[in-house]
C-alpha cells in the first residue's frame, strides 16, 4: 500500500478512482461536474504514469473511509453540503459556492454559460443591459469571467467592474429576468432563486485575470467614478509582488509547479526582496543557477515579463484553489 499521502494530488486521487470505476460509471461521474473539474480530472487521467496495485489500494481504501466518516445519513442534503462546503473551504469562499449551489441551483442557463468559450458569451451578453451582464460576469469563473470581460467595448468594462464591485445580491426579478435571456438563447428555464453575488472580491478576482494593460485602463475608469471603491478593490487584488506575502512552504510547493523559464522573465519585473524570497526557499544550488540566469538575461520586453508573471499567479490561484497553499494579498491574509 502506498505510504506517503501526499504521493498523489486530489486531482489524481480522483482519476485514479475513476479509472478503477470503468468508463460507464466514470462517464455517469463526470457528468455531474463543472467543467473546471472535468478539465482537472481528465488532464490528471490522461497524465497518470507508474500507478501500482499499493496506490490503488490506498486510493480505493482513502475513499471509502472518507465516504464512512462522511455519510449524510441522519441529516438533510442542504445541511451536509453547507458543512462540508464550510469545512472545506472556510466560512468566507464557502458562503458563496453555498448560495450557488442551493440557491441558485435551478438556474441551468448560469451554469450551462461555463461550459462556452468566452467569446461567444461575450456575443451573447454584449446587447444586454450592463446590469444583467455584471449579474452574468459574476457568476462565471474569474478566468473565464475576466477572457469574457475583455472581449466586451473597452467602454463598458470600467462601467462592468463598478457594477460588479457594488453588487450586493441579486434580487429574483433579476435573475428571473436572466433566466429568461438564457432560456431563449440556451433553452434554459425560468426557475431561478436569489443568489448572493458579486461584489468588492468578486471584481478584484476578475481583474486579477485581465491583461496588465487592460486592467490598468479599467481601473483608472473605476477611480474616475468611485475612488474609495477603487482602492477597496486594489487591496483586495493579489498581483505577483503579493507573493512577498505567501509563507515559505507556498513558496516551495510554488516553485515546484513552474519553469525556470516562466520565473526567470518574472524575476526580471520583480523587486529585489521578493527575488530574495525566492533565492532562499530554493537549494543553494539552484539559487545560484537562478541569479546567473537572470545575470545573463539579455532586455526582454515588457509584455513577456508581465505575461509570466500572470502565468506564475494562474498557478498559485490553481494551488490556492485546491489548498495547496495560502494566498496574502494586500487586503490581508486570506484562503482562497
Amino acid at each position: 500500500m502506498a505510504t506517503d499521502p501526499t504521493k498523489f494530488s486530489g486531482a489524481e486521487r480522483a482519476a485514479i478512482l475513476m479509472m478503477c470505476l470503468g468508463e460507464v460509471s466514470a462517464a455517469e461521474i463526470l457528468r455531474h461536474m463543472g467543467p473546471k473539474e472535468v478539465q482537472k480530472i481528465g488532464t490528471a487521467m490522461a497524465n497518470l504514469d507508474r500507478v501500482s496495485r499499493g496506490d490503488i489500494d490506498y486510493v480505493v481504501q482513502e475513499f471509502s473511509s472518507v465516504v464512512h466518516d462522511q455519510t449524510s445519513l441522519g441529516i438533510g442534503a442542504d445541511d451536509y453540503v453547507r458543512n462540508v462546503l464550510r469545512s472545506a473551504l472556510g466560512e468566507d469562499k464557502a458562503a458563496g459556492l453555498i448560495d450557488r449551489i442551493l440557491l441558485g441551483r435551478n438556474s441551468k442557463g448560469l451554469e450551462a454559460l461555463k461550459w462556452l468559450d468566452p467569446r461567444a458569451i461575450a456575443e451573447m451578453i454584449r446587447n444586454e443591459h450592463p446590469q444583467i451582464v455584471a449579474i452574468v460576469l459574476s457568476h462565471l469563473d474569474p478566468d473565464q469571467s475576466a477572457e469574457t470581460l475583455s472581449y466586451l467595448p473597452d467602454r463598458v468594462q470600467s462601467d462592468l467592474i463598478l457594477r460588479i464591485a457594488t453588487l450586493d445580491g441579486v434580487q429574483p426579478a433579476a435573475l428571473q429576468e436572466l433566466d429568461e435571456i438564457l432560456e431563449r438563447q440556451l433553452s434554459g428555464k425560468n426557475t431561478a432563486k436569489s443568489s448572493m453575488i458579486g461584489g468588492v472580491k468578486t471584481a478584484a478576482s476578475i481583474l486579477n485575470f485581465m491583461e496588465s494593460s487592460k486592467e490598468s485602463v479599467v481601473m483608472e475608469g473605476v477611480t474616475q467614478v468611485d475612488e474609495d471603491l477603487a482602492t477597496r478593490i486594489q487591496e483586495l487584488m493579489f498581483v505577483f509582488a503579493s507573493l512577498i506575502d505567501v509563507d515559505d512552504r507556498g513558496i516551495q510547493t510554488l516553485l515546484r509547479e513552474i519553469s525556470t523559464e516562466s520565473l526567470v522573465l518574472a524575476l526580471k519585473g520583480a523587486e529585489d526582496d521578493l527575488r530574495d524570497k525566492i533565492f532562499k526557499n530554493m537549494s543553494k544550488r539552484a539559487a545560484e543557477m537562478l541569479r546567473d540566469d537572470l545575470e545573463t538575461k539579455g532586455p526582454v520586453r515588457v509584455s513577456d515579463v508581465e505575461g509570466a508573471q500572470k502565468e506564475i499567479l494562474a498557478v498559485a490561484r490553481r494551488l490556492a484553489d485546491s489548498g495547496e497553499i495560502i494566498l496574502g494579498g494586500k487586503g490581508g491574509e486570506t484562503m482562497l
